[in-house]
């Protein structure tokens, strides 16, 4: 080859290389962010969901009347304007107006009643009805206030405003779709589709009433292995992962191009029983599987993500007193070996049922090793997450492991749904039922003074503590690691996030 053919080839390459430079100089490259999760979504209704994996996106899409301050963990107006309470039973909330779905149609008192009356209907069966079952009434004024009665008093209403299972949803979505499979907010992002078992995909959306979010496209990937997600967060294939198992966390923290964000928060860990069932219905048996589990020991394992402590109620949630921590079951093996041979449950062949995360999967193993330890013959049977959830919602299980995110931060909020016999088949997996609780902590719930609900809600959580329907395993630690082009993240105490402020350098 000449010397003339080489310069004219090295001419060409290096226009080539120029003209395609500045073909794509000043354009926008869209801002994408892909964030992974062990599990898919269980389903992108607020109505008809009540898991944390489907919140992650239900949060992006929907929108509630009120949003708790991250900070101070107060309920503050989002699609409501204001609100006034005119008497105890009394609630007047007036919306902001000029909002629209993602289907075009009008947010308004129609769409608020609507929704509410949805979550109430028992026909609808929505998982986290318990959230309004103390409104007795709600009625549209005008277009763009909703009056909420209640029966009684309902100290912890905003609270429950503000959980992402209140979110508003478009009527007409609802009436002409299956918003469960493609849900329709009036949120900063707008679904795109859900490819189940592998992602679902979220677009900004450009009509959103606030300043438009500054991410463009937002990807939510099932990634089963977390080990593998993080090796996706280093490359760069993933940018966001949260709720980091203690058995990864040093590596995480490891990575050069990821910052890690770890605060205490709301969220309680625990190991239930179906108080349905024999001998799981005995307050020995209990007491027994109390006395074997050595939470601390398991605590320790969590390399600084979670903390010991007794108390039903957690330290960052409403309702919470130290005093309660003294009322539980310090691990006393042979105290347990004894009750189990006086009581002959060692005949008993025991299966635990546990959902297919890590965090579940660890608790199980260590406390089949403990109860091992003191002569019960106890077997895992591992089942995926949107089956699991079915399954122990129906009592069909003995015992497993559960967790509550408590979003509402409010001690009322995390009793009433998980263990008042009112929500036996709903929210209430333990199939809790006793009377002297029930009573106490609707007290909690129909009263606006606060130090009186402080009271009740210290009874209730003594009471529960001592009748062991749960043994708590961890008040949990949120996190959070992403990548070090995003930005404007952030996890609430209650391990809620908002992908809306996010942007990618």
């Amino acid at each position: 080859m000449t010397t003339a053919v080489l310069l004219l080839i090295s001419l060409l390459v290096a226009c080539g290389d120029s003209e395609s430079s500045s073909g794509t100089e000043g354009e926008d490259v869209p801002k994408e962010l892909t964030y992974a999760s062990t599990s898919d979504a269980k389903g992108l209704s607020p109505i008809d969901t009540n898991d944390s994996v489907s919140s992650n996106v239900i949060v992006q899409v929907y929108e509630t009347l009120f949003s708790l301050n991250p900070e101070t963990m107060e309920p503050e107006p989002l699609l409501a304007e204001s609100y006034e309470t005119p008497d105890e039973n009394t609630w007047v909330i007036t919306l902001k107006e000029g909002i629209s779905f993602h289907d075009g149609t009008p947010f308004n008192a129609e769409a608020v009643k609507y929704t509410f009356e949805q979550m109430k209907d028992p026909d609808r069966a929505a998982p986290r009805a318990s959230l309004l079952e103390p409104i007795d009434t709600i009625e549209v004024e005008d277009e763009y206030t909703v009056v909420l009665t209640t029966k009684e008093p309902y100290g912890p209403m905003l609270a429950a405003l503000s959980h992402s299972n209140a979110s508003i949803v478009s009527p007409t979505a609802d009436q002409e779709g299956d918003i469960n499979r493609e849900p329709v907010g009036t949120g900063p992002f707008v679904f795109e589709n859900w490819e189940e078992g592998d992602q679902v995909v979220l677009t900004k959306n450009e009509d959103y009433w606030r300043d438009p979010a500054q991410l463009d496209k937002v990807t939510f990937k099932v990634v089963p292995e977390y080990s593998t997600a993080i090796s996706m967060l280093e490359t760069g294939d993933v940018q966001f992962l949260d709720a980091i198992p203690s058995d990864h966390i040093s590596r995480v923290e490891s990575l050069s191009n990821v910052e890690v964000d770890k605060q205490e928060g709301t969220r309680v860990s625990y190991l239930t029983f179906n108080v349905e069932k024999e001998p799981f219905n005995e307050l020995e048996f209990r007491q027994a599987v109390a006395y074997a589990v050595d939470q601390e020991s398991y605590v320790n394992q969590l390399n600084g993500l979670g903390s010991y402590n007794e108390s039903i109620i957690g330290p960052k949630v409403f309702g919470y007193e130290e005093e309660a921590t003294e009322y539980g079951y310090d691990y006393d093996p042979d105290k347990a070996t004894e009750i189990i041979e006086a009581n002959g449950y060692s005949d008993e062949s025991i299966t635990m049922l546990v959902a297919n995360r890590d965090n579940y999967m660890k608790m199980a193993e260590i406390v089949q090793s403990q109860l091992s330890n003191v002569g019960l013959d106890v077997e895992i049977e591992t089942m995926e997450w949107g089956a699991f959830l079915d399954t122990a919602r129906a009592g069909d299980y003995e015992m497993t492991f559960l967790g509550w995110a408590n979003s509402t931060a409010d001690g009322s909020e995390l009793l009433y749904p998980n263990l008042h016999s009112d929500n036996i088949g709903g929210s209430n997996y333990t199939r809790y039922n006793n009377d002297e609780f029930n009573q106490l902590v609707e007290e909690s719930r129909i009263t606006v003074d606060q130090n009186v609900r402080k009271e009740k809600l210290q009874e209730a959580n003594i009471l529960a503590i001592q009748d062991v329907p749960w043994v708590v395993m961890e008040h949990g630690v949120v996190t959070a690691a992403y990548d070090e082009s995003v930005s404007g993240l952030s996890v609430d105490p209650t391990g809620q996030w908002s992908l809306y402020p996010v942007t990618r350098e």
